[in-house]
């Protein structure tokens, strides 16, 4: 009868443990794979690289000496500081540069847009743009408030193309500088938010990121106001981050840089969508190899590995660093040096003036 006893106990501990495996959620599920493949993690980039599109807010009292020693092991050469704001804090940011590390950062300046259409508004947004610059601004970053939260001064949304912010992009041609640009967001967080969503975790875990099919508008019209402007401004250089959201659709990004010459793309935040089609990434990074900027957005040093990996390696089937952007694996591009060069530092020094060209290879 004992025995009885103790093998009910043990049955029915063995079945709650079953049954409590199964009620497991996707959040928690994340098994590890037993797939055993050549491979490694790359700490360091085969190459010097520019990051330009870094954010550093402290930047105008901060030390820098720690920043310089984690940008020395991943071979990160220049960081390009987008939150370089404006005004005073824009100068204390380049004057911090220039006492400790000159040639290791340069900073983008930023504009407040709410109030547009304001009397003297645009005159005064001009003055302090150039300002910014002589006091060594190297371009212009926009955030995404632009076209999603800015509102002129009648209260409206206002847009990206809105003809009375004209004279900004056309300043930013004139005095050579490069606009740094993120418009809105992946077009899955106005979708339905269901089964089919492929964001479906993210915006589980983000519920903020959730938006209405038109809020603030259409994912489309916000993105097609941003294709407007680049084409009514062919003189200015514009680097459109994130690959412009067009990452998971390269055919169709092929298109818009072969429409609009004067846009090119970051790679900030979008590294999964390309370690998942390597062999056509692959392809596209080849042919437009002289419109791609490397840039990760968040500086997280444990988190560049990854980039480096997808795109140097041949490596297959490794695991993505955050599960809630992408919960597939990644497969390296193997890209040739040549390319590699470009997308790492070649194209910024082009594009982004007074950068140090002592600090990268000579060829």
């Amino acid at each position: 009868m004992y025995s009885i006893k103790i093998c009910f106990i043990v049955i029915t501990l063995l079945f709650s443990f079953d049954v409590s495996a199964q009620d497991m959620s996707f959040e928690e599920y994340n098994p590890k794979s037993t797939l055993v493949v050549p491979g490694k993690i790359i700490k360091r980039a085969k190459f010097p690289f520019i990051d330009v599109h870094g954010h550093q807010y402290q930047m105008p009292t901060q030390d820098l000496e720690p920043l310089i020693t984690a940008m020395d092991t991943l071979n990160e050469a220049i960081m390009v500081n987008l939150s370089g704001r404006s005004g005073d804090q824009l100068q204390q940011s380049v004057k911090n540069i220039a006492d400790h590390y000159p040639n290791r950062f340069v900073v983008f300046a930023n504009v407040n847009f709410d109030g547009a259409g304001a009397e003297g508004w645009i005159e005064k947004t001009v003055n302090q743009l150039k300002e910014d610059v002589k006091s060594g601004a190297k371009g212009l970053k926009v955030y995404k408030s632009l076209g999603m939260y800015n509102k002129d001064v009648d209260g409206n949304r206002l847009a990206i193309d809105d003809e009375r912010l004209d004279p900004i992009w056309k300043t930013c041609g004139d005095l050579g500088i490069p606009v740094l640009i993120h418009a809105a967001d992946p077009k899955s967080f106005w979708d339905e938010f269901d089964g089919d969503n492929e964001r479906w975790l993210e915006l589980k875990t983000h519920p903020r990121r959730k938006r209405g099919a038109d809020n603030p508008a259409p994912w489309e019209q916000i993105i097609a106001e941003q294709h407007n402007m680049f084409k009514k401004h062919p003189n200015t250089t514009f680097i459109n981050a994130h690959m412009g959201w067009f990452a998971n659709n390269l055919g169709k990004l092929g298109e818009l840089l072969d429409d609009m010459p004067n846009m090119n793309v970051g790679i900030g935040a979008i590294i999964a969508e390309l370690g998942r089609q390597p062999r056509f990434a692959k392809a596209f990074f080849i042919k437009y190899q002289d419109r791609i900027l490397f840039g990760k957005d968040s500086w997280v040093p444990q988190e560049f590995p990854t980039y480096f990996r997808v795109l140097e390696s041949d490596d297959e089937y490794f695991p993505y660093h955050k599960k809630y952007h992408a919960f597939w694996a990644m497969y390296g591009l193997d890209l040739p040096d040549d390319v590699l060069k470009k997308v790492y530092y070649k194209n910024a020094l082009r594009i982004v003036p007074g950068l140090d060209k002592s600090l990268f290879p000579k060829d």
